[in-house]
């Protein structure tokens, strides 16, 4: 990148004026949100986890972020340049207020930065966005020089991830200033965004006002609340009797139904969600058996022959899931709209298990959230009964979220299905197949306890690579060894999100699943985001 990205032109500036004159008598609203999941915590470094980036982005920015088609595009920063090759320069945004009062100033952001490296107990930390920096310095008030291990090309879009605090309210004596418990608890939760918290009732809702210094464009609504409703019909029935404006994540079964009331809109989107089978090779021995079959590659071959993605997709998924057996998403680089399904082949994972030793198969749990992905134990319930026709039987654990990624990070499981949703290919494959142990941002969700040191070394060579096209190659490369060749894990689809709201709203659902409800918009009201609405 060899010139600054340009901010807003004039034109969006005198837009955005005359949006503040008209302000007024738009921010006069509550907008009340339906949510499947509630946050672990409001600490915004804390949990790399949907649902609590979602809360966090209501209250904090970050220095890059990207519109509902995932294009990139200036927030704390206005412009930013690759000045050497391990170091990028960010132009900060001038005249920004923390909700506060204090200025927004490069020592805020040098702060937010080291903190996300110090915050402790995280059971999915932010550290793997911030991979390989080394320093962060503040050039002046408003430039930002940050520099890193090796080439980064993918850092501004990794940052859109690390959000911005108030060094003056965030700092504490802890070694990350505030604590957990304390930002939990309302305190030092102070950003730049659209709103300001308010409350927190565990188990019910958040409530949120609106921010009077917020400095984009004006935000529809004086407040919101994240209400959580995990049953999908409690959600559906609140919106529908008015109890609620817009809810995440209809059933495909409520689909059809909602689609045809007048009274309701859907948006919808494909997302970079991938939702896969994970096989853990380190699992202690099965019940009856000297090893654990997973060891080999033929038995994990034979258990990705038995699925079915096609039926999985028509039958379970209903058209909200994109059958895949790759990892990279469509719309990132290197993935493809295109890629080849393979068929199912039952007789030839008899074949595989019989070769490796298990001519009757095996029993083993499989483990999966009930109410965390769309038709999750849906699902589950569908590739048991797959696996049961190659031979293998299963044993079925779908407990709660909470419960599930407990017993997860414990290793309980010798084979789950779980999910994971970022923005870069080469952050992907270092999330998904790293070997755990190494770097803090290593297999951050590779609970498969896959290793595979050639491709560690292949990951961290695409990680740095500048150059696009032998970027994306160093990735496909990596993809294929890590699930095609040693199955590391079995991919099964891509998710597509869904937002259900009350006549006369609209908003464009994110290929990322962030929900933002300042892009919600009442009849009448300017749309802030440059995306695509794709309401009904």
């Amino acid at each position: 990148m060899k010139r600054f990205v340009r901010a807003n032109s004039r034109r969006g500036l005198l837009a955005a004026a005359l949006l503040g004159a008209l302000a007024g008598p738009l921010c006069a609203q509550t907008l009340t949100v339906g949510l499947k999941g509630e946050p672990m915590s409001l600490d915004p470094a804390f949990r790399a986890i949907t649902t609590d980036m979602v809360v966090a982005r209501h209250i904090f920015e970050p220095l890059v972020t990207s519109d509902a088609d995932m294009k990139l595009k200036p927030a704390l920063a206005t412009e930013w340049k690759l000045v050497e090759p391990t170091a990028w320069v960010f132009k900060l945004r001038p005249g920004v207020k923390f909700s506060d009062g204090t200025p927004f100033t490069a020592d805020d952001v040098v702060f937010s930065f080291e903190r996300a490296l110090k915050v402790p107990n995280s059971p999915s930390p932010m550290s793997i966005f911030a991979r390989g920096i080394q320093r962060v310095k503040a050039v002046d008030p408003l430039t930002v020089r940050i520099e890193t291990d090796a080439p980064n090309p993918s850092l501004p879009r990794a940052l859109e991830r690390l959000m911005i605090m108030s060094k003056k309210s965030a700092s504490g004596p802890a070694p990350e200033g505030k604590t957990t418990a304390q930002l939990n608890g309302g305190d030092g939760l102070v950003g730049t965004g659209p709103f300001v918290y308010v409350s927190w009732t565990r188990g019910a809702e958040i409530a949120l006002a609106r921010n009077p210094l917020y400095w984009g464009e004006p935000v529809h609504w004086q407040k919101v609340v994240l209400r959580f409703v995990t049953n999908p019909a409690a959600r559906i029935s609140a919106l529908l009797s008015g109890g609620i404006d817009i809810i995440e994540d209809p059933t495909p079964d409520d689909l059809p139904r909602l689609l045809k009331d007048p009274q309701v809109k859907v948006s919808s989107a494909p997302t970079t969600r991938l939702v896969y089978i994970g096989l853990d090779t380190a699992a202690p021995k099965f019940a009856g058996l000297d090893a654990n079959p997973l060891k080999d590659v033929r038995v994990r071959r034979a258990l990705a022959l038995a699925i079915d993605r096609k039926v999985l997709g028509e039958r379970i998924m209903e058209d909200v899931g994109l059958p895949t057996a790759g990892t990279i998403a469509p719309m990132m680089e290197g993935g493809s709209a295109a890629a080849r399904l393979p068929a199912a082949d039952v007789a030839g994972a008899k074949k595989l298990l019989q070769e490796a030793g298990y001519p009757n198969g095996f029993t083993m749990t499989l483990g999966a959230p009930n109410g965390r992905y769309i038709n999750d134990a849906k699902v589950a319930q569908a590739v048991a009964s797959m696996w049961g026709r190659a031979g293998v039987k299963v044993s079925l654990d779908t407990p709660t979220t909470a419960i599930f990624f407990k017993n997860l990070v414990a290793y309980d499981y010798p084979s789950h299905i779980t999910g994971w949703a970022d923005l870069v290919s080469t952050d992907r494959m270092r999330a998904l197949f790293a070997t755990r142990g190494g770097k803090p941002s290593d297999g951050a969700t590779n609970y498969e306890r896959y290793s595979n040191r050639e491709l560690d070394a292949l990951i961290e060579r695409a990680s740095s690579t500048l150059d696009e096209a032998e970027r994306i190659a160093l990735v496909r490369k990596i993809e294929k060894t890590a699930v095609e060749d040693d199955v590391a894990v079995i991919p099964l689809h891509f998710e597509k999100t869904a937002m259900a709201m009350r006549k006369g709203l609209s908003y464009a659902t994110r290929a990322d699943q962030i929900y933002m409800s300042q892009y919600v918009r009442a009849a009448g009201a300017a749309v802030a985001e440059r995306g695509t609405d794709r309401s009904k």
